[in-house]
């Protein structure tokens, strides 16, 4: 059977929904008695406990260099996910989850080592972007979020408006799958994802109300942001880099190895680092028919 980890706290809303401990026990019942009998002998619904053990190992895997490692999270993912998109209040989690599952995969498939008839991998291409058409291939087997043709016209227009290109508003769903309530156990919340701090740089509110969870501010906030990336590191690949992983480690790594691209550091940041850049440049390029080579500079004023 295969276990997890332990369900993250949920914000209180004005509203006064049942609190964390009631919608954990609503969840855990409409499990025990509506779930079939073949997914309860894969799955059993973790404690608290055991999430928060999850969660913080998993996010210590995103955060280490070793693909290997963080691939070997995909089973734990896998049914972590399955448990929150059972119990109600935990939806948002379940989106974040989702996208980091995704990339889990796509580690995956880069570290074990192919059959004797298995296709290798294709090697790096537009400008030396490891993992790149690997990440094309996966995103085209599947459409768009639901909420993308609601959503995405008022991501693009934000973008616009602070003069970068719109088509890298998809990085909202590399970050949260278009949900603008989407969280992590991390703390960071939002369609961009934003962690408190870096939120409250940007000019956005963190309290009531949570400026994060606005499509038009988080959208205008992370426009400004990858606009100032851009103007540090001045390429595109690298921008996406320092917004997954922080300008300051984006910086050490280029400095450290002489470095002016993407593929030169990709080995030494994170393993979430080195599979979302590609899926985010993959993206863009299958949701908005632009490649990364493609993707204009932002507009100077």
């Amino acid at each position: 059977m295969v276990c997890f980890s332990a369900l993250p706290a949920i914000a209180q809303q004005p509203s006064a929904p049942p609190a964390v401990d009631d919608l954990y026990q609503i969840g855990k019942q409409l499990f025990d008695q509506l779930a079939p009998p073949e997914i309860k002998a894969q799955y059993e619904i973790p404690s608290k406990e055991q999430w928060d053990e999850f969660a913080a190992r998993l996010q210590r895997a995103l955060e280490n260099d070793d693909l290997t490692a963080l691939a070997a999270y995909e089973p734990e993912a896998r049914a972590a996910l399955m448990a929150l998109r059972t119990l109600p209040g935990y939806e948002d989690y379940a989106d974040w989850l989702e996208q980091r599952l995704d990339e889990i995969s796509v580690a995956r498939d880069v570290t074990t080592p192919p059959g004797p008839t298995a296709k290798p991998l294709p090697p790096a291409a537009r400008g030396m972007l490891p993992y790149y058409e690997l990440w094309v291939a996966r995103v085209r087997t599947r459409p768009a979020p639901a909420r993308a043709a609601e959503i995405m016209p008022r991501l693009r227009a934000a973008f616009v408006a602070e003069g970068v290109p719109p088509e890298l508003a998809w990085l909202a769903e590399a970050e949260s799958s278009l949900n603008p309530a989407a969280r992590s156990p991390a703390g960071a919340k939002g369609l961009f994802q934003f962690m408190p701090s870096t939120a409250r740089g940007l000019g956005l509110s963190t309290f009531l109300p949570d400026d994060r969870t606005d499509p038009e501010k988080s959208a205008h906030a992370a426009a400004r942001y990858l606009r100032m990336l851009h103007g540090k590191f001045g390429d595109w690949p690298l921008a996406l880099a320092a917004y997954n992983a922080g300008e300051g480690r984006v910086g050490r790594e280029l400095a450290a190895r002489h470095a002016h691209d993407f593929a030169s550091i990709a080995g030494s940041l994170p393993a979430e680092t080195r599979m979302y850049v590609p899926k985010v440049c993959a993206l863009v390029a299958v949701r908005a028919g632009v490649p990364p080579e493609k993707i204009p500079w932002p507009r100077s004023d």
